[in-house]
């Protein structure tokens, strides 16, 4: 592609499910219209000269195993080239497995290639200064795929997008969401979707948001029979109208088709080339009796709409137990307090208690997440001496929290430690992560362990029924220690077959591979226990009926298994790779990259190249797979800015000039506590600054080149009379007025370019980003660091208070890592510790604190009396730091420092 096809390359991961393809033109969305209009339409479709001819969604689903292809075609009838956007959403579970453009006659193709060579190219497009760009944002369910092209004048462009995925069923059904936003009038639009599913279809529908129950009848198409179900929406441009006389669209939305299978057997077993799927979800049988308990984080950050929002849905969960059922409230604060301290049946008395309960109590304290868990599970524990109609029935802990560990134990590794010595494998654990300010990876892992799941609901207006729709999966379990079992000598390959409970409207699914001439000894046993008693059934392949679908799907049902197997293999590996280190985890990795490879799954461990398509610099545009917890960023413009991938290691931290020095610190934290760190003595001095919240000091000038570093101070929300008031760098601005950067960072945003309307990033982002010689790495919710070229690198790092604190606010640290190209000139309250510095001390003696050492230094031939004492540093670990033993300078550094500590105030953050 030359420089009339030059390259956009933006892939995201986004918020919400969406399938969109727009027409713009550079840099934006076009605004105008042309001049021309298409005669067979009684509106203008074209956006600049261009309009999407067509866009087709086919999905074609074979035993729960789904395989999209979007289509789209863009037509540009301007005379000069335009640039168009191919943008659609696609399932975090899915898989992309093939992408391919043709434009103005050529094809450009996908290749899938481990990470590490993509990775390669896409560092040496970073660095060259070429305007590709990766990027991630997710949502709920979705994550976001665009690329940007510019078409020739007169000129076509086709895209075309496969990925699979596999249907799970939740709550009685498998759903299957497109969500569609063309922002543009569209010739031809259809979403078809054929489904093939051996037990026979007992239910199918489809509906879409946007349309009104009138032209949802008129447009969509739906029908089944037997094996088989469809349907098809292809609404005309008339239909498409947000009016009869507007260009507009009304497709903006969700369009959803929903099924179920026959449950006429208790299991089913799909052969095809050596490989199985066998799907187990049989009916009719007795809901158990659980034992369950709500364990809920009430510390400072649930106070308002998060805490109201719980209560809401505990009441209505409570309102749904059955009067079998036993139950019990643990609430974790800076304390850890129980509503019975046991389980309790729920009768309507106690219902109504704990209803009572549920209302009145309020938020307290930091946060005991391994107190409230070891509380929780000793009480679940302690049924098995309650008698068989407790111990028998099925136990389930439900967490939910919206932070991390601040109080008793907080080293995550030994939490887990802990909840996993403590269930011992006896019941499974869900951890609800509320908002984003929290670590769900560790959530994830430790639900992981102990045969649950997680699930994040998100802050909006219906985080309550995100709460209840979680309840209603594991409401009502049907069988628990659930195994599946197959003659060892016969297969191999096996994904999860065992599995702690089963719940009503689920289905446990399994796949494998089948030794070659084994398949008349293939068979599988499952043994459980239900309400009552114990649950065994046998099913064997019935190789007429394999025979006959075999014949009907033909490669279609060959391939699906083996692909249908491949992917539950990634993914579950993936799932145990989040759980290991070293040698193990490197093994997992080599196991999924050959995987990904052989099977040609875009997956965390792959990327996918285009081949044939390169810019000016012969460098491809890479197409990637986003982790869960990814948060959404921007696309910056051309030449200044490029936002890298936010799975790779900080590059400022593994790059040569990135200097690990432990408790070698030069920087500023706290109440601001100075911390200068003097190599030729391999000791340390510090100071205090001690001046009015609003104050703005100078912390790095460079005379040279006008790069600057200040900071301006932030007090405690409230302060007692009489007491100093402690005050911290609330907000920095980093400056390079030679090239036009300006980086302003506070506890809440990280600011590029503000006065020009540059981008803003929030804590919750990982990125790395380049401007001029300029990299900075964002280190979600941690830190950040910024690296000048070869000559400095400078770390912030985010100090978190907990919510309920009524003094304390967030506030910044900042830190030296690296000076030695900067100027001999610099100066500022920490730049002009730069160079070379010389003090002796003597006299070290008892002083007016017992605990401390007063001693007599001469520094910059002046002799100050210091006193020695501990600092903390908090460039390693953001949340507990380490101690730096120093000499304590006296009097806002006074003696110590150039001139007095009010020469440092300037007016202005930049």
């Amino acid at each position: 592609m030359d420089g009339a096809m030059a390259l956009r390359v933006l892939l995201c991961v986004y918020l919400v499910s969406l399938l969109t393809l727009q027409a713009m033109s550079a840099p934006g969305l076009a605004r105008g219209r042309s001049k021309g209009s298409e005669k067979r339409q009684a509106v203008d479709t074209t956006v600049d000269g261009v309009f999407i001819r067509s866009l087709k969604v086919n999905c074609k689903v074979t035993s729960r195993f789904a395989h999209y292809v979007i289509t789209s075609q863009v037509i540009n009838t301007a005379d000069e080239a335009r640039e168009v956007a191919f943008d659609v959403e696609i399932p975090k579970t899915a898989f992309i497995s093939d992408f391919a453009i043709t434009a103005d006659g050529k094809a450009f193709i996908g290749d899938i290639k481990d990470k590490v060579t993509a990775w390669k190219q896409y560092r040496k497009a970073a660095i060259s200064g070429e305007n590709a760009g990766l990027v991630r944002a997710s949502g709920r369910n979705m994550e976001q795929f665009t690329i940007h092209i510019n078409i020739g004048p007169q000129s076509k462009a086709t895209f075309r997008l496969t990925y699979e995925e596999v249907l799970k069923r939740r709550l009685t059904q498998y759903d299957i969401v497109i969500k569609v936003k063309p922002k543009q009038l569209v010739r031809h639009f259809e979403i078809d979707v054929d489904i093939f599913e051996p037990q026979g279809i007992s239910k199918l529908d489809a509906q879409a948001t946007f349309l009104t129950k009138e032209l949802a009848a008129q447009t969509i198409k739906k029908s089944f029979s037997g094996k088989k179900g469809h349907v098809l929406f292809r609404p005309t441009v008339g239909q498409q109208q947000s009016c009869p006389t507007c260009s507009t669209s009304l497709l903006n939305g969700d369009f959803k088709v929903t099924y179920d299978v026959n449950r006429d057997k208790l299991c089913d077993l799909l052969v095809a080339n050596n490989y199985f799927a066998h799907f187990f979800a049989p009916k009719n049988l007795t809901n158990m009796s659980k034992n369950i308990v709500f364990v809920i984080d009430i510390s400072g950050s649930m106070e308002g709409q998060k805490m109201k929002q719980t209560k809401e849905a505990l009441l209505k969960i409570l309102g749904d137990m059955r009067p079998q059922d036993y139950f019990d409230l643990v609430l974790f604060g800076s304390q850890v307090q129980s509503w019975r301290g046991s389980l309790v049946q729920a009768s309507e008395a106690n219902l109504q208690a704990a209803r009572d309960f549920v209302k009145h109590f309020s938020v307290e304290g930091a946060t005991n997440l391994n107190g409230g868990l070891l509380r929780g599970i000793e009480i679940l524990n302690a049924v098995q001496g309650n008698g068989p109609e407790v111990s028998n029935q099925a136990s389930i802990l439900i967490m939910l929290t919206d932070g991390e560990p601040t109080e008793g134990v907080t080293d995550r590794p030994q939490i887990l430690k802990n909840v996993r010595e403590a269930i011992r494998d006896k019941f499974p654990l869900y951890n609800l992560g509320f908002g984003h300010n929290l670590d769900f990876n560790f959530l994830e892992v430790m639900s992981k362990e102990n045969n649950g799941w997680a699930k994040r609901i998100y802050e909006d207006h219906d985080a309550t029924q995100q709460l209840q729709n979680f309840y209603d999966q594991v409401a009502s379990p049907l069988l628990v220690d659930v195994e599946l079992q197959y003659p060892r000598d016969t297969i191999s390959a096996l994904t999860q077959h065992r599995h702690k409970q089963y719940y009503d409207g689920s289905e446990i699914m399994v796949a494998g591979r089948i030794a070659d001439q084994k398949l008349s000894s293939f068979k599988a046993e499952v043994q459980a226990r239900g309400e009552g008693q114990e649950f065994k059934t046998t099913c064997l392949v019935d190789e007429e009926e394999m025979k006959k679908l075999l014949q009907e799907r033909g490669h279609m049902l060959e391939n699906h298994v083996e692909r249908l197997w491949a992917y539950l293999t990634i993914q579950e590996l993936l799932a145990k790779r989040m759980m290991v280190e070293g040698e193990e985890k490197n093994k997992l990795s080599s196991e999924i990259l050959k995987m990904s490879l052989d099977y040609q799954f875009v997956t965390p461990l792959t990327s996918m190249t285009m081949r044939g398509m390169k810019d000016q610099e012969g460098l491809e545009p890479i197409i990637d797979k986003a982790e869960e917890d990814s948060q959404p960023l921007e696309m910056l413009g051309p030449r200044r800015m490029f936002v890298l991938s936010a799975a790779q290691p900080s590059p400022t931290r593994s790059s040569p000039n990135f200097q690990e020095l432990p408790n070698r610190v030069t920087g500023v934290d706290t109440d601001p506590h100075f911390i200068i760190h003097v190599p030729q003595k391999e000791d340390a001095l510090c100071f205090n600054i001690n001046e009015e919240p609003g104050v703005i000091l100078s912390l790095v000038q460079d005379p040279d080149t006008g790069f600057s570093v200040n900071g301006q101070l932030i007090g405690d929300k409230a302060r007692s009379p009489g007491q100093h008031e402690a005050t911290y760098f609330g907000r920095l601005g980093i400056a390079n007025p030679a090239t036009g950067f300006q980086l302003e960072v506070t506890p809440q945003n990280i600011t590029l370019n503000a006065g020009e309307g540059g981008p803003v990033f929030s804590w919750r982002d990982q990125a790395v980003l380049r401007q001029d010689g300029i990299v900075v790495t964002i280190n979600k919710k941690r830190s950040l660091v910024v690296s000048m070229d070869d000559r400095a690198t400078f770390e912030v790092v985010l100090h978190r208070v907990w919510r309920g604190s009524t003094v304390q606010r967030d506030f910044l640290g900042f830190y030296v890592l690296d000076s030695h190209r900067m100027p001999a000139r610099t100066h500022g309250l920490l730049g002009q510790f730069f160079h070379p510095l010389d003090f002796e001390v003597s006299d070290i003696h008892p002083g007016s604190d017992p605990t401390r050492s007063d001693a007599t230094m001469m520094v910059k031939n002046r002799r100050l009396t210091v006193t020695r004492g501990l600092q903390k540093d908090y460039s390693k670990d953001p949340r507990h730091g380490a101690e730096v033993s120093c000499w304590f300078v006296h009097d806002n550094g006074a003696g110590l420092i150039d001139g007095a500590h009010t020469d440092y105030i300037v007016p202005d953050i930049f």
